[in-house]
């Protein structure tokens, strides 16, 4: 499709700089992007681009506008606005209504009249799938699931027994949700397996990324509260609860019984110990551990930066010293 920019300066309250006929149909990056082609510049450090640029819009902010040799769209957070105008460049596929030969639905089962369910998925007894929703190839849905309208399951995505799921989530491929927590009681003879009893719900407009897996509860549910961004390869223990509007990067893990609260921000490859609480507004930064609680927002990091070899192991020999040191001068304190 096409449109002009009129019409999205309009849309999205922009300012226009430019001809209002002028019309787009696809995005690019600034530096290879042709007629045709919207692009945008967040990055101040890229603005060299917009001289040389051959789109047919950018989108920019106001401060940048001088530097834009073709017609601008202007606001104060042109990333967001761009990502407005490439989902209505591009929108999600719409459901074909129906039910595939292949798939198999339980006769006890709920499928609104207007969702699709793609070849080789199964639906469960008593599992609901609400209106305009799509369920790709290979989908499980368990037993007495619930579906919330316009859900996307792309494919090959496992939702377990009892799992709530709100509207308008998407769900990548791979994805599982609602397998048993990591719950093992110790015995002398080795583990004992504790059951799961509780669930997981998931509020609406969240979007869980490839190959993430959010278990089930021990004995409450766990919870991904509405508006949260999960990306690819993530593990949600039990009883895990994420704040409103919260967003984890890739390779995460989150330990049994954390809150995250609302509006946080993590970084890829962050290691959460288990009951631990994070209030609202903290942004942690990537490859960080957090073994304890944060109490006030903020940003936080945990990490030493990669170093050569041989530095590191005399970095880790110095700290190895100052803790001797620190229990030497303990244990003198107490004689």
């Amino acid at each position: 499709m096409s449109i002009a920019l009129g019409e999205i300066a309009v849309r999205f309250g922009c300012e226009l700089r430019g001809d209002p006929d002028t019309r787009v149909d696809h995005i690019a990056p600034l530096e290879s992007a042709g007629p045709g082609a919207i692009s945008y510049l967040a990055n101040p450090r890229l603005t060299p681009l917009l001289a040389s640029t051959r789109a047919s819009a950018v989108v920019l902010d106001p401060r940048s506008a001088d530097g834009s040799a073709v017609a601008a769209l202007l606001d104060r957070n042109p990333h967001a606005t761009f990502a407005r105008i490439a989902a209505l460049l591009y929108p999600s596929p719409v459901p074909h209504p129906g039910i595939h030969p292949s798939a198999i639905v339980d006769c006890s089962a709920s499928v609104d009249p207007s969702a699709e369910i793609g070849p080789y998925s199964v639906i469960g007894a008593g599992a609901r799938i609400g209106a305009r929703c799509l369920v790709g190839a290979t989908c499980l849905v368990g037993r007495n699931a619930r579906i919330g309208a316009d859900g996307r399951l792309v494919s090959r995505v496992t939702i377990e027994h009892d799992v709530m799921i709100g509207e308008r989530v998407l769900i990548h491929p791979g994805v599982v949700i609602g397998a048993d927590g990591f719950g093992l009681a110790r015995d002398s003879d080795g583990w004992i397996k504790v059951p799961q009893v509780g669930s997981v719900r998931i509020g609406d407009d969240v979007e869980i990324g490839a190959n993430t897996t959010i278990d089930r509860g021990a004995m409450d549910d766990t919870v991904i509260s509405s508006g949260v961004k999960l990306d690819n390869q993530i593990q949600i223990g039990h009883n895990v609860f994420v704040g409103e509007h919260t967003a984890i990067a890739g390779c995460t893990g989150v330990a049994g019984s954390t809150r995250i609260g609302a509006r946080c921000m993590i970084g890829g490859h962050v290691g959460f110990a288990g009951h631990i609480q994070i209030c609202d507004d903290v942004v942690i930064t990537g490859k960080s551990a957090v073994p304890h609680s944060i109490k006030q927002p903020g940003i936080y990091s945990g990490v030493v930066g990669l170093e050569p070899v041989r530095t590191w192991h005399r970095i880790v020999a110095r700290m190895k010293l100052g803790v001797r040191r620190e229990q030497r001068l303990r244990k003198d304190d107490t004689e």
